[in-house]
């Protein structure tokens, strides 16, 4: 489970920075990749990216602001006409049905494969008992949703030598315990599966936010995250600024982590004020507040820490 950033600009792009759109790469748990948001030319910055549209899934949608979906009906396009055949699944605010529909509509688009629309609620998103998301609305100008995605805890593995020390015989017996069941051997004791095994391995959890200002929701959604992504608009001398157009700064993200307990932090949504060395400001200041922080750039990529 990897997170790629495909742009981390704010607004507008930059030489630097194309605007919002992230990957979470799953090639080894679903043999795909979800996208997160979806600004304009993201199609383009696929194209310089390990990432084939053939493998795209899902689309999660924080906003409904221009640097967050003015990329959709291209990359739908695309897709389509690589004779692309599996659906997909776009979740988003309510407004995004209309924004999709309408868009293939006019340009008269006609996709290979069917698209699946779901407008959020607060709650459970999406649930296939491997992985689960969860959407909370932000602090934002407009409505504004952050998403965690949690994998579900995995089996431990068995004690091959407990199971030689209590006679289980190799084979059938193994499976069985290894799905749960109790098993019964043939002078009549119970093996119970949790007495042989490792303890269940705990599942990783990747929360993205969308465009918001400090809030509860953001905590909540981050709570314990092995990864955190969060926007960093503006520097911290910005705070005024911050809120007046419902942002974060580099301060306030790094706050989110450390109230939430986080492993790591990676910012992105970065200003076009900030180009080159002055990037290196909102670094630093995360760091006072919460030292394992990354500043993301366009074709970053960062594993999710266990």
């Amino acid at each position: 489970m990897h997170v790629y950033f495909l742009g981390t600009g704010a607004g507008v792009p930059a030489k630097q920075r194309n605007v919002q759109s992230i990957a979470l790469t799953l090639y080894q748990e679903r043999g795909s990749f979800w996208l997160f948001d979806c600004g304009e030319a993201t199609q383009h910055q696929v194209l310089s990216a390990p990432l084939k549209l053939s493998k795209w899934e899902k689309l999660f949608v924080t906003h409904l602001h221009g640097d967050h979906i003015f990329g959709i009906p291209g990359m739908l396009s695309s897709r389509s006409m690589q004779s692309e055949s599996k659906p997909l699944t776009i979740y988003g605010p309510p407004g995004i049905d209309d924004f999709v529909k309408t868009a293939l509509k006019i340009s008269q688009t006609h996709l290979t494969y069917p698209i699946d629309i779901v407008e959020v609620e607060p709650g459970l998103a999406f649930y296939d008992g491997y992985l689960r998301v969860t959407a909370a609305r932000l602090d934002h100008a407009v409505e504004s949703f952050g998403y965690r995605i949690e994998e579900m805890p995995k089996t431990g593995a068995l004690r091959v030598d407990l199971l030689k020390a209590a006679g289980v015989p190799k084979g059938p017996l193994y499976g069985q315990l290894k799905r749960g069941e109790t098993v019964t051997l043939p002078d009549g004791r119970l093996i119970q599966p949790d007495s042989v095994m490792d303890p269940p391995v705990p599942g990783r959890v990747v929360t993205i936010l969308g465009d918001t200002r400090p809030c509860p929701a953001a905590v909540t959604l981050a709570a314990k995250a092995n990864l955190l992504v969060h926007e960093a608009t503006f520097a911290d001398s910005e705070q005024e600024l911050a809120q007046k157009y419902g942002h974060s700064t580099s301060t306030q993200a790094a706050r989110i982590a450390r109230e939430a307990g986080v492993k790591q932090l990676v910012l992105t949504h970065i200003s076009s004020r900030y180009q080159g060395q002055s990037t290196a400001q909102l670094l630093e200041e995360a760091r006072v507040v919460f030292q394992n922080t990354e500043l993301a750039e366009d074709f970053f990529e960062v594993e999710v820490p266990s």
